[in-house]
């Protein structure tokens, strides 16, 4: 079981050092280590998890760490007080690099925020963040949350077409993201 916990441990720190772009830049680092690396977690749980990170309050990145660290000790059999402490561990190690790095730089960042090279490395994390999120939003683009022409055609369109209603929805006419979600959550509800 202390093994598990270092991995978790391990797996989690890793990913709160390289996760530049926030939660949703994490998602595919999240889903990659715990589900195809480590075997942690099914791709469906997963993506259950993903859900539920989004509809609680917090940031999406530790909301995921926390119920994974819970959901990995738990499927290795171990009862839910040790699955506790797996979502505790699991969230303080994706803390803990931004912790470390806010420490560290922010008594020289004021100093040197319009040096040429700090400026330069900036402009260079921006294209990795929203590559990040592209790979987040694909990762998300499945057969769990869309299903398949062939396996349920009525929900593949039903999920595609409320799919593009908020992407036009909030690209196009600048709709509130509440709104948004209220609409296509009654849809859901009612078409389902």
């Amino acid at each position: 079981m202390i093994l598990l916990y270092l991995k978790i441990f391990w797996t989690f720190f890793k990913i709160g050092l390289f996760g530049f772009g926030g939660g949703y830049a994490m998602i595919s680092m999240i889903q990659a280590e715990v589900v195809s690396n480590h075997g942690w977690m099914t791709n469906g749980e997963f993506t259950d998890i993903v859900a539920i990170s989004q509809s609680t309050p917090g940031p999406i990145g530790i909301n995921s760490a926390t119920y994974v660290g819970y959901t990995s000790v738990v499927n290795a059999g171990y009862s839910s007080l040790w699955g506790t402490l797996g979502s505790l561990i699991a969230t303080f190690a994706v803390v803990l690099p931004s912790l470390i790095l806010m420490l560290a730089i922010s008594r020289f960042f004021m100093k040197y925020k319009n040096h040429p090279a700090v400026e330069h490395t900036f402009m260079g994390l921006r294209p990795a963040v929203v590559g990040l999120l592209a790979a987040a939003a694909l990762l998300l683009m499945n057969a769990e949350n869309f299903s398949a022409p062939g396996e349920n055609p009525w929900q593949f369109f039903i999920s595609v077409g409320l799919f593009l209603f908020a992407f036009i929805g909030q690209m196009v006419y600048k709709m509130n993201p509440v709104l948004l979600l209220v609409l296509c959550g009654i849809s859901g509800l009612l078409l389902f």
